[in-house]
């Protein structure tokens, strides 16, 4: 009797111990002895790769001034009605940004294309970015950079390259024709360019005088800013400038008086006109002091060769007679 209560006592202990154990002690354990494995999490779109393949138009890594360069580029996987963010840049600062489709290419990848046009001088580069999307991850390439290649110019030729060409030189200060074609006065133009910058002189845009121009470099320093508008002969270049403040507006180039009869130095205004020829071969006179004077003549060589005048070519005398006025300071040193 005593023997079966002990073994009734002994069940009933191990039935309490067993309840008394947590619900998870035994669920069995996760593979590998750890938590137990997270439920599968819900996938989100393909990430999506983006490249830029070509750039077009380039020779050498260069592209010429006023082309138009293309940029093609893919993005794998394709799907349909997606965009890619194109940006341009031009010396590290993006000039411009559109947003461009993608078309199916070959396998599972899209293609893209944008273009710009190069109308300055520097260092060019073009990147390509995708935004995820619901349908497609996102991701962004690096730049693919290159320079810039000028061509000589010579009078006669035309096209977008000359127009910008004489669109930079007129911002410099620099006379030019109008219309699309590299004219005289281009031509005499870039011969004061010359001079200004101690160059050779002739009438020749070589690639490296295009280059300087595209990028604004070259321009005349105004020697007399504080006296409105004015205009300056330093002998030493051989060319005439008008000026309003620090920016000279129109430079020609001109023939001063050789080392027997030189020209008068100093501050002057001008103060009588003799229109048209006189007897002297001088065209459209303007004079500043005496006998001294700023007009035509039928020789302007590349050297000071006058009576003492500032000798200008007749085909620029007519524009620069209209520029004059009574009154009106030269600075002559």
């Amino acid at each position: 009797m005593l023997r079966a209560m002990k073994r009734l006592l002994g069940i009933a202990l191990v039935l309490a111990a067993l309840l008394a154990l947590p619900a998870s002690a035994g669920a069995a354990p996760a593979k590998g002895g750890g938590a137990a494995a997270k439920p599968p999490q819900p996938q989100g779109p393909p990430a999506a790769t983006v490249k830029i393949v070509h750039i077009g138009k380039l020779r050498g890594g260069r592209a010429r001034i006023y082309s138009v360069v293309p940029a093609v580029g893919t993005v794998k996987p394709f799907v349909s009605g997606q965009r890619v963010e194109v940006s341009f840049y031009l010396d590290g600062k993006r000039v411009q940004r559109k947003k461009v489709k993608l078309r199916k290419g070959k396998g599972d990848q899209g293609v893209f294309r944008a273009r710009i046009r190069i109308r300055e001088a520097g260092k060019y580069a073009v990147s390509a970015r995708h935004v995820a999307t619901a349908a497609l991850g996102g991701d962004a390439t690096v730049r693919k950079s290159w320079k810039v290649r000028f061509p000589a110019l010579h009078e006669g030729q035309c096209g977008d390259v000359v127009v910008g060409f004489k669109k930079a030189m007129r911002k410099l200060g620099f006379v030019a024709n109008s219309g699309r074609c590299l004219g005289g006065k281009t031509a005499r133009g870039v011969l004061a360019y010359r001079r200004v910058n101690g160059m050779a002189q002739n009438f020749h845009a070589g690639k490296g005088l295009v280059k300087r121009v595209f990028a604004g470099r070259g321009g005349y320093r105004v020697r007399h800013p504080g006296a409105g508008r004015h205009v300056e002969a330093p002998l030493g270049k051989q060319v005439l400038v008008f000026a309003e403040g620090r920016r000279a507006y129109a430079i020609y180039p001109i023939s001063s008086g050789k080392s027997s009869t030189p020209t008068v130095t100093g501050h002057y205004s001008f103060i009588r006109t003799e229109p048209g020829y006189n007897s002297h071969g001088m065209y459209y006179s303007w004079y500043f002091y005496g006998g001294y004077a700023v007009h035509g003549y039928e020789s302007v060589p590349h050297y000071p060769a006058s009576h003492g005048c500032l000798r200008t070519f007749i085909a620029d005398q007519p524009e620069i007679y209209r520029r004059i006025h009574y009154g009106e300071d030269i600075f002559i040193f």
